[in-house]
């Protein structure tokens, strides 16, 4: 019951970590070069919507949701830690935690908290978006092939179980 409860979980969280990457692969490869491509005003006021308006059932339940998952596998990683399996499942709940949850609080949060609080039509809300624009697509790029690395991760312990 417990194996099957994790091969299960994993299962589900490499189907999280792939939407997330989904998600932030669009951001660093087409929204954001979009949203640069406009005045600053625009750019920062459409980024002002999104980040409002990403604080939603959906995305909240494939982004976190998958990091509860995570915590759940990287403990529940020692029935299967003699084996690759195990090892696979242990790397790929800490990649997403960290790499991506991580990085997430610590560096996208404090950006957007920053680009929130700027009127879009002053002159240092112009400077403020050309560092952001740079600086947020890095870090989500970053997490973004944290997320891509979890799924694989999760998919080559589910197959390196099904082997053995």
């Amino acid at each position: 019951m417990l194996e099957r409860s994790l091969y299960v979980t994993t299962f589900i969280a490499a189907v999280g970590s792939g939407i997330v990457a989904g998600i932030f692969f669009a951001f660093s490869n087409f929204v954001m070069p979009a949203l640069g491509r406009v005045a600053p005003a625009s750019g920062i006021a459409a980024m002002q919507a999104i980040n409002v308006t990403v604080i939603n059932p959906g995305f909240m339940l494939a982004f976190m949701g998958t990091a509860v998952l995570c915590l759940g596998l990287a403990l529940g990683s020692w029935l299967w830690l003699g084996e690759w399996s195990g090892k696979l499942l242990l790397l790929g709940s800490l990649v997403y935690l960290i790499a991506c949850i991580g990085v997430t609080m610590a560096l996208n949060v404090p950006l957007n908290d920053a680009i929130a609080v700027v009127k879009p039509e002053t002159i240092e809300a112009g400077e403020l978006w050309q560092r952001y624009l740079v600086d947020w697509t890095f870090w989500n790029s970053v997490r973004t092939a944290a997320s891509a690395l979890a799924m694989v991760l999760f998919m080559l312990a589910l197959i390196a179980r099904s082997a053995a």
